[in-house]
């Protein structure tokens, strides 16, 4: 962490017990916006100079308009701090959507990033319409109208961004302006479509779910059920049930410490990991006990407040543990990081409401719960200090480092994950927790993409093709703080293998290299991987610094190997444990015991065969 942050250091050291605490934290992260909102002009920031995929105007856009999710319940606070803030928001709402203005957000068009940033001037519109409408007068008012109802007249990604149109129309109704109630049927009923099981849905594309189910699909629908629940009881039941039922397994993404599983697109938004919980308690959906809803929250936004997300001068920065744009996707830049204010929607419920009342709860986790919807097996250790998801048949293909985000074996709290910066070497390449592959020209690839998958009670299967002639099978089994993976390889080409165990910081931990294994323990926690029976090189390999989402210098321990054409089967085990003992035994791996159809796996007097 920093040892200097003027503007943040008030909320590393703030308890985070009560709704005044929350305030106080979304008033020092919004603070260190004052002096700029007063120098730039009306509803425009410009906080740093990194690209987008959208222009410059969208992008100060998106930066004046992100605060907003939690300046609008903050408002409804009738707080000092609401008023000092929310007069700039609106003062620049009214610049911003006036034509004359040379502030003027512009005319938006089909796939417009401003479409994406109506939803948060829309939710300030149903929490606060006293401040961000009623002040206006009637030529402001029909401005602000004009600007946000274009989302009515263009072509928007059949996602997530459905929900922004719906947002976009509740406010209009919620101030008496027209809307179009068709617009909202047609767009919900195409979000249901997207429904999967258990609470899950996809976000538009079928093999894409991520944080996007949380923290938008529910997140907006609980707002839709909240807001509607007289003029549509109906749906707004329906999404309160899917809710419920989904916070049942996406309880178990997070760990008792606070951290959530680093896994998927849009990382860079950091605490909306808990911004799903917020909006149950707005919605007064008790999926599970408040005092439980209540630690989840406060303990992530804890975890996060400590951790090197802000810049030196107070502001949010883009990366995940610490400032990084290497993991970035093309549609973060500079003000995009504010996404994560909406897990301040709970402000914006009544102090006396029991989310507020409550006593924290420790989280009851499982220790494996097999989610067929996300595709994953997710598991706690003994302590819920430390969770990893095992995962096959995600897959993106839109987004920057797709691979990695989404289709590695395994995905740690503590370990984190890594994204390559370039595919020259196992050095650029960062694989960790993958198989990676290349022709014996240093061109690493990794999985991208399964033929066919399946999620057991004990373990997940894939099957994939990194070449079209070259065919690999994988088998993940749990066995926590273990997993063993065994590849079955069918190639017509020969190859370089190369298997990372998790990555762990570099220089502050101490290696051990036996014939057949390799560990690295630091403090407390190790990682390391075992071979059983490729006869492969085990190494630590070092990757280019900021690739790994949690540490900016890694190590991984790696087993290396070359494999001839034809058929090979390649088993190992890996180990990260958060809680390992100071005399950590370097021979307590699981037993693996292989035959020539029949793998035989024994771990603390379990047996499991495949």
């Amino acid at each position: 962490m920093s040892k200097i942050n003027m503007y943040n250091e008030n909320i590393k050291h703030n308890p985070l017990k009560t709704k005044e605490d929350l305030r106080k934290a979304l008033y020092d992260i919004c603070n260190p916006l004052i002096p700029l909102l007063k120098e730039q002009k009306p509803g425009h920031l410009c906080l740093g100079t990194s690209g987008s995929v959208y222009d410059e105007n969208a992008r100060e856009v998106e930066a004046f308009l992100r605060p907003l999710w939690g300046i609008g319940p903050l408002v409804t606070t009738k707080s000092e701090e609401g008023t000092k803030l929310s007069k700039y928001f609106v003062k620049g709402l009214i610049e911003g959507t006036d034509p004359k203005s040379k502030s003027y957000f512009g005319k938006v068009h089909d796939y417009d990033q401003l479409l994406v940033e109506m939803a948060s001037v829309s939710l300030s519109l149903i929490l606060a319409k006293d401040t961000f409408w009623d002040v206006l007068n009637k030529d402001q008012q029909d401005n602000l109208y004009n600007w946000l109802i274009q989302i009515n007249d263009h072509v928007i990604p059949k996602t997530n961004w459905l929900f922004f149109r719906v947002l976009v129309n509740i406010a209009m109704k919620k101030c008496g302006r027209e809307w179009s109630k068709q617009s909202v049927s047609d767009d919900l009923d195409s979000i249901d479509s997207y429904y999967l099981d258990d609470g899950w849905y996809f976000d538009g594309y079928e093999t894409q779910i991520d944080y996007y189910i949380p923290f938008a699909m529910h997140f907006y629908g609980l707002i839709y059920a909240k807001t509607m629940e007289t003029e549509d009881p109906k749906r707004s039941l329906l999404y309160k049930e899917r809710a419920s039922v989904f916070a049942q397994e996406y309880k178990e993404w997070f760990s008792a410490a606070g951290p959530s599983i680093p896994f998927g697109r849009s990382l860079t938004y950091r605490f909306a990991q808990s911004a799903f919980w917020s909006a149950l308690a707005y919605a007064d959906v008790e999926a599970l006990n408040w005092g439980v809803i209540k630690g989840i929250v406060m303990r992530n936004l804890r975890y996060w407040f400590r951790s090197d997300i802000f810049s030196l001068d107070g502001l949010l920065t883009i990366g995940y543990g610490y400032q990084n744009l290497n993991m970035a996707e093309g549609y973060n830049a500079p003000g995009s990081p504010y996404w994560a204010l909406k897990t301040f929607l709970v402000l914006a419920i009544p102090g006396g409401h029991a989310f507020w009342t409550s006593e924290e709860e420790d989280l009851v986790f499982t220790q494996k719960s097999v989610q067929p919807s996300p595709r994953m097996i997710v598991c706690h250790d003994k302590s819920g200090s430390e969770v990893q998801a095992f995962t096959s048949g995600q897959h993106s293909s839109e987004h920057a480092h797709g691979d990695a985000k989404y289709e590695k074996f395994v995905y740690s709290t503590t370990f984190g994950f890594s994204v390559p910066k370039g595919g020259l070497s196992l050095k650029q390449g960062a694989f960790d927790s993958c198989l990676a592959l290349a022709e014996c020209d240093g061109h690493y690839r990794s999985r991208f993409g399964c033929e066919s998958y399946k999620i057991n009670q004990d373990y997940i299967e894939s099957v994939w093709k990194p070449w079209n002639d070259v065919e690999i099978k994988t088998f993940i089994v749990p066995l926590t703080p273990w997993h063993i993976r065994i590849h079955v390889i069918n190639t017509n080409r020969i190859l370089d293998t190369a298997e990372g165990a998790f990555s762990a910081p570099a220089g502050v931990g101490t290696s051990y290299c036996f014939k057949d294994k390799i560990f690295y323990k630091f403090g407390n926690k190790v990682t390391g991987i075992v071979d059983y029976n490729g006869n492969r090189k085990v190494e630590i390999i070092t990757p280019e610094p900021n690739t790994n989402l949690l540490y900016p210098r890694t190590v991984i321990p790696t087993l290396t190997s070359r494999i001839s054409r034809g058929k090979h089967i390649l088993v190992s085990a890996i180990i990260g444990d958060v809680n390992a003992k100071n005399d950590f035994k370097c021979d307590e791996n699981p037993i693996v015991k292989i035959k020539e159809n029949c793998i035989t796996i024994l771990f603390n007097g379990k047996e499991i065969v495949l």
